[in-house]
């Protein structure tokens, strides 16, 4: 704030103590001013982090607010090496049979010549090459390497191309269907020139390779199931309609085997959600308690007192304690096991739970309601919506508190400039001082001499 006076050290007054406080007194206003945009800049943050946790619940209600999202299922294999399951909350319990009778597979057709290195031999000088109606044309001499690179990089062939050592000496390109299925096959029609030359298999003579079976390292097929003796046959080996909410993944071929899917109702993800709730809630309720605290110590930055806090905590309290006539069998969280504590903490009696999701249609009436009711979580949503929004109160809140913080920026450069000019003023006035009085004090030594000599 500026450097110390320099003093001529001939006198016994400390000038750089009395400037330091006087600064030190008139500062005091600029203290004030820094201090109260500290408190400004923390409340701030603290409802940053009332968000976020209120923004946290939110989304924990949103799962528990959606019917489609309380009817879970499990779907089991009796041999997953063979046929993977999963399933979604619409699939129908049920057991289904699962016979594999083919897998799907890609095409994988192979030059029926060999060059006898990838990188130097030059197998073609110009010409194209049609891959599935997509046709590649080389600007020049290419190797095995530069062909395979040549075709991969062109905008939509529906085959990749890479190079085979099939034995010593022996290189070949393969070129392999992007995708399963017949309807992804795809032919070749060669019309490269010049090089050793690279040919493909064409079995019927007919100038086009790949249009036959005896052309392909590997045909082309679809994915042929039976699920319940009905058959399906699929592009690929991930079958999402066979069984409406369930996808199967077929692995193995065995038209002799019989694998058994299951599925079954199942509440493990809907508890999981239930718990995810209760921690977000009670994430917030110790917040709201940890800031409580800190303003019954007068922490300036504790927002323990702010009304906001004070309502999100009591209208919360009350959604999840208030009894809901949706014309269900339950009226009320505590009767499907989520409790309040004694300590104001929510808590999930799993038994009660579990026996209550036993029956969804009933537990769906109290989460999300019915006609014209909202349940409780329904009710929450709607409910946290007026904090969370773009326009909600959080929001609101920090912004306030930011702004503020930022108009007292100003003030306080302001307040900084005229104190820097303050002690400016003050260092000048006071080495003058010191000067004078180092003047007197040689005029005193002078006379005193004076007189001695008489």
């Amino acid at each position: 704030m500026g450097s110390p006076i320099t003093l001529s050290g001939f006198n016994n007054i400390d000038f750089n103590l009395i400037l330091t406080s006087i600064m030190t007194q008139e500062s005091q206003p600029l203290v004030a001013l820094q201090s109260r945009q500290a408190s400004l800049q923390s409340k701030a943050g603290a409802f940053g982090s009332l968000a976020n946790r209120v923004a946290a619940l939110q989304s924990a209600v949103a799962k528990l607010s959606s019917a489609t999202n309380l009817s879970g299922t499990k779907a089991t294999t009796s041999d997953a090496a063979a046929v993977s399951v999963s399933s979604t909350s619409s699939a129908a319990p049920g057991r289904y049979d699962v016979v594999v009778n083919e897998l799907a597979r890609a095409q994988v057709t192979a030059s029926t010549t060999v060059a006898p290195d990838a990188d130097s031999t030059i197998v073609a000088s110009g010409g194209t090459l049609t891959i599935g109606g997509v046709t590649v044309t080389l600007s020049g001499a290419a190797t095995l390497r530069q062909l395979a690179d040549a075709i991969n990089a062109s905008s939509s062939p529906p085959a990749r191309a890479s190079v085979v050592q099939s034995g010593p000496g022996s290189y070949r390109l393969v070129l392999s269907a992007k995708d399963t299925g017949q309807a992804n096959a795809f032919t070749i029609t060669n019309n490269l020139t010049g090089g050793t030359s690279v040919a493909f298999g064409d079995a019927d003579s007919d100038g086009i390779s790949g249009d036959d079976a005896a052309d392909n390292a590997q045909q082309a097929a679809d994915a042929s199931l039976l699920v319940n003796n009905i058959p399906i046959t699929s592009t690929t080996n991930t079958i999402a309609t066979a069984i409406p909410g369930v996808t199967i993944t077929a692995f193995k071929k065995d038209p002799a085997a019989t694998v058994i899917i299951d599925v079954a109702a199942d509440s493990t993800a809907l508890k999981d959600n239930v718990k995810a709730f209760v921690t977000a809630y009670n994430d917030l309720a110790k917040y709201a308690a940890d800031q409580a605290a800190l303003a019954g110590k007068n922490d300036p930055a504790s927002i323990g007192r702010d009304p906001i806090l004070s309502q999100v905590k009591g209208q919360l309290r009350a959604a999840l304690s208030s009894e809901y006539a949706t014309g269900g069998v339950y009226s009320a969280l505590s009767q499907v096991g989520v409790e309040f504590t004694r300590t104001g903490q929510l808590s999930l009696n799993e038994t009660t739970f579990t026996a209550a999701a036993a029956n969804p249609a009933e537990l769906a009436k109290i989460f999300v309601g019915t006609s014209g009711t909202p349940g409780v979580f329904a009710s929450l949503d709607t409910l946290l919506d007026t904090y969370t929004a773009t326009d909600g109160l959080l929001p609101g809140a920090r912004k306030q508190l930011t702004d503020q913080a930022s108009r007292l920026t100003d003030s306080i450069a302001k307040m900084q400039d005229r104190l820097a000019a303050r002690r400016a003023t003050l260092q000048r006035e006071f080495t003058a001082a010191d000067a004078a009085i180092s003047q007197l004090k040689n005029q005193s030594g002078s006379l005193a001499s004076f007189g001695a000599s008489l």
